[in-house]
């Protein structure tokens, strides 16, 4: 998703290393639409007069309702039936005539629920990614995790990325705040690239905890080595799971937490959409109770 829309949205923009040759780094994917139910919505923005009640009101609302501090530029009809089309900061939105649906087009575009404060593509994308990771064996994966783990992510890692280097420099307090690492390989050079080279070498190494931080240490140095491995297996899933840039974090659900994320602001994230999806399991919960003991 471009920089741009996390600026017309709000969001936090995490860091992660382009894949090459692709020119300077891509922020890390987040949902706008996740917005904190205890902060005020009170518009700041500046934004066109509307009739109150036409379907244009609606489209601005929608807009405020994910990030009431934007300015609206322009807001009127769309080029398709059923839609407003809005300018936000200089990014064209398209809102449904009810109000219910917002629509990011471009790279990486997303469709927010502005009622459920859902990103309805990432939910798909979360789903697809969390069976393509059922794919690769948990014996091809380098894991770093501290005694009864609180959480689990899935990293896709490259040895040249800075980011990807500064998050294995802080293992420790990741495995400290409860979360347990699985690596993946993505060779962002692409394969059959010295990058890719490394970390078949990683692969195949002994020890694979040890070269891995070899690799990614200052020097950078690892034995090269050759054997059956899942590099380009891992490689492939990444590019079918939508990872543009390393690194990517992924937790058990398959939804995308970002690039680089600090190890407590990763332990709060994981502690959110635990409690999120717990309390969206409740309903299904209670339906399949027995009522009155019957």
């Amino acid at each position: 998703m471009k920089r741009i829309l996390f600026a017309v949205l709000g969001a936090i923009s995490l860091s992660a290393c382009a894949q090459a040759p692709q020119g300077a780094a891509d922020a890390a994917k987040t949902d706008p639409a996740k917005v904190d139910a205890a902060q005020p919505a009170v518009p700041t923005g500046n934004a066109p007069k509307v009739a109150a009640g036409s379907a244009d009101a609606r489209a601005v609302e929608a807009v405020r309702t994910l990030n009431p501090k934007v300015d609206i530029d322009k807001v009127g009809p769309a080029p398709m039936p059923g839609f407003r089309e809005a300018v936000v900061g200089g990014q064209v939105v398209y809102v449904s005539d009810d109000g219910r649906y917002l629509f990011l087009p471009g790279s990486g575009g997303a469709l927010f629920d502005t009622k459920a404060k859902r990103n309805v593509m990432e939910d798909t994308l979360a789903g697809m990614r969390r069976d393509l990771l059922k794919t690769i064996p948990a014996s091809e994966r380098i894991v770093f995790a501290p005694p009864n783990p609180k959480h689990t992510v899935t990293i896709f890692t490259d040895v040249e990325c800075g980011y990807c280097r500064k998050l294995h420099s802080e293992i420790a307090e990741y495995n400290r705040q409860g979360i347990a690492v699985e690596y993946l390989a993505f060779p962002r050079m692409g394969i059959g690239s010295e990058d890719y080279k490394k970390m078949v070498s990683v692969w195949c190494a002994a020890d694979r905890r040890k070269a891995l931080t070899e690799a990614k240490s200052d020097h950078g140095a690892v034995s090269s080595k050759q054997c059956k491995n899942t590099v380009e297996q891992q490689y492939e899933v990444g590019q079918r799971a939508g990872l543009t840039g390393t690194p990517m974090i992924l937790n058990v659900d398959g939804v995308q937490l970002g690039g680089y994320v600090p190890p407590a602001q990763l332990r709060e994230a994981l502690d959110k959409l635990a409690a999120e999806s717990k309390t969206a399991a409740k309903p299904a919960a209670a339906v399949a109770t027995p009522v009155g003991g019957l």
